[in-house]
């Protein structure tokens, strides 16, 4: 696996997937978001930016301009990893909201609007016309890139319980997930990933504790 794999989106919440753009999936690190090419990549998988719209930005950015874009990304995750990972496993309490002021510094640069528009499944209604409200974002630079990014840390905040909030148990996987389940009994990342990999040292320790 390098970045040039499928990112990955396993934290059911895409402000822990955006954490997780940075990984150690098998053994090597991988960073998806390590230049501009990476962001525009990302920001696609992830569907926070209609892809027309990477395409014209992408069209109209200078020379190295996504690259300083991209360094801005990762500087905000890792400041955003820190934060996270001092809260994890507790309620979250208002007294965060002042190590979160890089976070609403980010959020009042935004330029959005509403405008109606057809409704996304109109067309299966048998050709009658529904409108729908749509939020819209002017997209006047590439460091507007990182508003949606910034939007889903900032519903993550909200809308997430920090209790729930873990770290994957493998060895050396750096990845992180919101734990939904019933009993809030998850402890990997994946079942395909680290799961797997902890049965079967689980049946070879079985195997040599037999001998």
């Amino acid at each position: 696996m390098d970045r040039h794999s499928p990112a990955i989106f396993i934290a059911d919440s895409l402000g822990l997937d955006f954490l997780n753009s940075v990984a150690t999936p098998a053994d090597t690190a991988i960073d998806w978001i390590e230049d501009g090419e990476g962001l525009l990549n990302w920001l696609a998988q992830a569907g926070l930016v209609p892809s027309d719209t990477l395409d014209e930005i992408k069209a109209r950015a200078l020379p190295g301009e996504l690259d300083k874009v991209a360094d801005q990304a990762r500087s905000f995750r890792e400041w955003f990893r820190n934060f996270v990972r001092t809260h994890m496993g507790r309620p979250l309490t208002p007294k965060a909201l002042r190590e979160l002021e890089p976070l609403n510094r980010l959020l009042e640069r935004d330029e959005t609007f509403k405008q109606l528009v057809p409704h996304h499944d109109a067309e299966s209604r048998h050709g009658e016309r529904y409108l729908e409200l749509r939020a819209m974002r002017r997209w006047k630079s590439p460091e507007s890139l990182l508003l949606p990014i910034g939007e889903a840390m900032a519903q993550f905040v909200c809308e997430e319980n920090f209790t729930d909030v873990k770290a994957c148990e493998g060895v050396g996987c750096t990845l992180m997930f919101a734990d939904h389940t019933r009993r809030r009994a998850r402890r990997w990342c994946s079942m395909a990933l680290c799961g797997n990999r902890a049965k079967q040292a689980a049946h070879r320790n079985r195997l040599k504790t037999k001998r």
